[in-house]
C-alpha cells in the first residue's frame, strides 16, 4: 500500500541512512491502514468471546496480531521503495506522489536490502508465537503474507492485481485471522466485515493509481485504473465507499445496529473526498485526496470498532 505523506517533504536536512531517513522510508502514516482491519477483527472477537462463546479474550495474542500487521506494513513499504527504485518506476523528476527514500538518496539501495531482510525476519519472529493461539495453520498464513508482500511490488501490481491483494491482505486475512486466533472459528458476520474492510482500504490504492495513471502507463504498469479508464475509476471510487456501508447492515441482524449506523460518518467524508477527486482530476494536488482517503479509512475503522463494542 502507498501512503499519504505530503509530497513536499523537505529533503535538505535528511542525512544519508539517518534515523529521519528510515522513519520517512517506513511511512508511518500507512500504519493506520494496517491497524484498521486488526481493530475490527479484535472488536468482533472481544464481543463474541464475552457474549456468545464464554471464552477469555487473550490480550497477548491481540497485541501480536497488531504488531505483526504493522511490521508487515513497514516491510511492504521497504520492498516497494527498493524494487520501484531498481525498476526505475520512481523517477525523481516526474513522480507525483510522496517521495521515496532510495530515489531521493535518503537511504542507499544496499542498506534498504538489509532493512528488508531485517523487517521480514522481525515480522516472522513477531508472528511465530501466534502458532500457540491459532495453531500450525498460522505458519501458512505467515508464509503467504511474506510471499505476496514481495509479489505485489515485483509483479502483481504491474498486471492490475493490486486491488485484489488489498481486498485479501487488508481485509479478509487480517480481520478473519485476528478473530480466528481468539476463537478458532469464523462467522458470516466476520467474513462480510472482512470483505467490507478490504473494499474500504482499496480506495487508497485507487486514488493513488488514479493520480499516477500517466506515469504508470509510461512505465508499463497496467493498474486497474488503466484497464477500466478514468471515468469508471471515479465511479468505482464512490462505490468502494457506498458498498461497505451497505454490507455493514449485517451488524443489524446480529443486534449491533451502532456498527451499521456510525460508519455513515465515514460515508459522508468519503463522498466529499470523491467530489474533490472529480474536481482536481489530475496532478500532484490529488495527494490531498490521498491524505483525505487515509483519514476516511481510519474513521471507518474507528466507527465500526466503536459500534461493535458499544452496541
Amino acid at each position: 500500500m502507498n501512503d499519504s505523506n505530503n509530497s513536499s517533504t523537505s529533503t535538505s536536512d535528511v542525512k544519508l541512512n539517518s534515523l529521519k531517513a528510515w522513519i520517512l522510508a517506513a511511512r508511518p502514516k500507512t500504519l493506520t491502514g494496517a491497524a484498521v482491519p486488526v481493530m475490527i477483527g479484535l472488536a468482533l472477537a472481544y464481543r463474541d468471546a464475552q457474549h456468545y462463546f464464554g471464552a477469555p479474550f487473550d490480550w497477548t495474542a491481540a497485541c501480536l496480531c497488531l504488531l505483526f500487521a504493522m511490521a508487515m506494513q513497514i516491510d511492504a513499504n521497504f520492498i516497494n521503495d527498493f524494487f520501484d527504485y531498481v525498476k526505475g518506476t520512481d523517477d525523481r523528476e516526474t513522480r507525483l506522489g510522496p517521495e521515496r527514500a532510495c530515489t531521493q538518496g535518503w537511504v542507499t539501495p544496499n542498506a534498504m536490502k538489509h532493512a528488508i531482510a531485517i523487517t521480514t525476519c522481525a515480522s516472522c519472529f513477531i508472528g511465530l508465537p501466534l502458532i500457540v493461539y491459532g495453531g500450525l495453520e498460522m505458519i501458512l498464513i505467515g508464509i503467504l503474507c511474506v510471499l505476496f508482500c514481495f509479489l505485489y511490488t515485483t509483479h502483481l501490481s504491474y498486471i492490475g492485481m493490486g486491488d485484489v491483494l488489498v481486498l485479501v491482505f487488508f481485509g479478509i486475512v487480517p480481520v478473519s485471522i485476528t478473530y480466528y486466533v481468539q476463537l478458532h472459528t469464523f462467522t458470516p458476520e466476520v467474513l462480510i466485515a472482512s470483505v467490507a474492510c478490504g473494499i474500504v482500504i482499496d480506495a487508497l490504492l485507487l486514488v493513488n493509481n488514479f493520480r499516477d495513471r500517466d506515469t504508470d502507463r509510461v512505465a508499463g504498469k497496467q493498474t486497474l485504473v488503466l484497464k477500466i479508464g478514468e471515468k469508471a475509476t471515479i465511479r468505482l471510487y464512490l462505490a468502494v465507499g457506498i458498498v461497505p456501508c451497505f454490507m455493514g447492515t449485517i451488524f443489524i441482524a446480529y443486534g449491533h445496529w451502532l456498527a451499521s449506523v456510525l460508519p455513515l460518518l465515514y460515508l459522508v467524508l468519503h463522498v466529499f473526498t470523491w467530489r474533490k477527486m472529480k474536481r482536481i482530476w489530475k496532478g500532484r494536488q490529488l495527494n490531498e485526496c490521498l491524505g483525505a482517503t487515509a483519514r476516511n479509512i481510519f474513521i471507518y475503522g474507528l466507527t465500526v470498532t466503536l459500534g461493535i463494542l458499544l452496541s
